[in-house]
């Protein structure tokens, strides 16, 4: 039986083989190393969530009705009945109750956003810290970017299509906040709402946004993003016999082919048992849609609580002026465009070009297959504590009815400190974190120089004491000097030998100003004549 079984699926491949030559392909994707490490399964976890996701949302679309047509409610879930909701409310409410494991799948299908979410911001914060970004790679990030700002948009339409009190008041802060854009903003909330809001089109709309537009967006994007992976090299971290030129690792077939396989049903298991045991969105608690309960207590999912949390942080009044201007016969909202327009363009803006960023400040313009130890980058690993913290200020923020109700503060003492804490906590995590990083390199160093500290006390014959320190391996010797010693660039005079000033002075003082801003602060690694001179001193 094995036997005919083998003849017919050789048969079988020779025969799509002769007609495609697809044989040669598959060849190449079998011997494709990959090297090995736990971070880069983040990527994985992001690709696995959003399988669960396209295969959870095929089943709800089949019960969810996208409409804003009102109802009265007279279905199996007893407190509603009688109660006037859209159908999209309603459909909900029978996904959840009367399709048999509907509630279970509901549920799937957010928490498995939120992880798909959490996977892309991990995994770019690995590629932003050990500089997985650097040439020939910058394409790549950019494509990263996208897939997270479509994760985030997937989230909000998603969120958005019951047509609860909870969505509905999150959609009234997108109409305010669309609407304080100046001269354009008013003919966007009508064009989106289709009218007034919140009008009768814009759940058909979100709908179809969040089945078809975006989904389509991310397939095709995560297909860029995988065939630039296959294209260039794999980055890997630094240790004995890798580099530049080379990839150190297991082929894709069977080694991980089988593990991703394995990797994609754990994922897929525990985003089931989390579904099962905790509750999350439970529409039937907040009721259907209606303009005039506003209670306290109510945030959006983390990934778009930050900007909630900007918009609660703006004051009202600075230095006696107000936010609210009207120019020219319209009205200025810098209260919303500050922190729901003009701080988060200006966030993901940074974040999008950071790579041509660095690499135009620091000159570093090569390719680079092997990645960086945070601690060896201190100015860039800080700058990405920087943008945590302000992150988590603005969540906080965000937060600060639940926190003062917990804890017991005052809702003003907690939005005075957040105020304060949005500059300065950046800046000192920033400085603490390069403080850390040096302090790092230095250890490195003199592990290098002396080796590892054993406990050991020896005695001589003529009385001196010495701590026996024992040698590190020759992995542990690499990944502490393989990385390159980069010095701030230098610019040539503002005069030259004639007196005329040099075109182009200021732009250059400029950029060597940040280049010393990157590399003035450094600790140099083990030079092979340092090493050498260590080893024979200790023997």
């Amino acid at each position: 039986m094995g036997t005919k079984i083998n003849k017919a699926a050789s048969g079988t491949a020779n025969w799509v083989d002769e007609r495609t030559s697809v044989g040669s392909f598959v060849k190449f994707l079998a011997r494709k190393l990959f090297p090995d490490h736990w971070s880069f399964m983040l990527g994985e976890i992001a690709l696995y969530s959003f399988i669960v996701l396209l295969l959870t949302g095929i089943f709800l679309t089949a019960f969810f009705v996208p409409s804003m047509t009102l109802v009265t409610y007279e279905g199996e879930f007893a407190t509603m009945h009688g109660v006037e909701m859209s159908e999209a409310f309603a459909s909900t409410l029978r996904t959840s109750f009367e399709v048999p494991g509907g509630l279970l799948v509901r549920q799937m299908h957010h928490w498995a956003a939120l992880l798909f979410t959490a996977a892309i911001v991990t995994h770019m914060a690995r590629v932003f810290f050990t500089g997985a970004f650097r040439k020939p790679r910058e394409i790549n990030w950019l494509v990263g970017f996208t897939l997270m700002i479509l994760s985030l948009a997937a989230g909000f339409t998603g969120y958005s299509l019951p047509d609860d009190v909870l969505s509905g008041n999150g959609l009234r802060i997108i109409d305010g906040v669309v609407k304080g854009i100046p001269i354009i903003g008013t003919y966007i909330s009508y064009w989106l709402f289709g009218g007034e809001f919140p009008g009768e089109v814009l759940i058909p709309r979100m709908f179809t946004a969040h089945i078809l537009l975006v989904p389509g967006l991310i397939l095709g994007l995560i297909a860029v993003h995988l065939f630039l992976v296959f294209l260039q090299k794999h980055t890997q971290y630094p240790g004995g016999g890798r580099s530049h030129r080379n990839v150190v690792g297991l082929p894709l077939f069977p080694v991980y082919t089988a593990k991703a396989g394995g990797f994609f049903f754990v994922v897929f298991g525990i985003i089931a048992i989390v579904a099962g045991l905790f509750t999350i969105n439970p529409v039937w608690n907040y009721g259907p849609y209606d303009p005039s309960p506003v209670s306290a207590g109510t945030q959006p999912d983390w990934y778009i609580l930050f900007v909630d949390g900007a918009l609660r942080l703006m004051p009202g009044w600075l230095g006696g002026v107000p936010s609210e201007w009207e120019l020219w016969g319209f009205t200025w909202s810098w209260n919303i465009l500050v922190p729901a327009v003009i701080i988060p363009g200006l966030f993901f803006t940074f974040l999008a070009l950071y790579p041509w960023f660095e690499a135009w400040a620091t000159g570093d313009r090569g390719e680079r297959h092997v990645l960086d130890r945070p601690r060896n980058v201190p100015v860039r690993t800080g700058l990405g504590v920087a943008l945590i913290l302000f992150y988590v200020v603005l969540v906080i923020e965000g937060s600060n009815d639940i926190i003062a109700n917990l804890f017991h503060l005052s809702l003003n003492d907690i939005t005075l400190f957040n105020r304060i804490g949005i500059f300065a906590l950046p800046i000192l995590g920033f400085v603490i974190t390069r403080r850390i990083c040096l302090g790092l390199q230095r250890k490195d160093r003199e592990l290098v120089l002396h080796g590892h500290e054993t406990g050991r006390i020896v005695r001589y014959e003529h009385g001196e004491y010495i701590e026996v320190h024992e040698p590190l391996t020759d992995q542990e010797v690499w990944l502490r000097v393989q990385h390159d010693d980069i010095a701030p660039i230098e610019i040539e005079p503002e005069f030259n030998d004639r007196g005329v000033r040099r075109k182009g002075y200021k732009w250059d003082r400029f950029k060597k100003r940040l280049s010393h801003f990157y590399y003035e602060q450094r600790v140099k690694p083990v030079t092979p004549a340092e090493y050498e001179e260590a080893k024979h001193a200790h023997h």
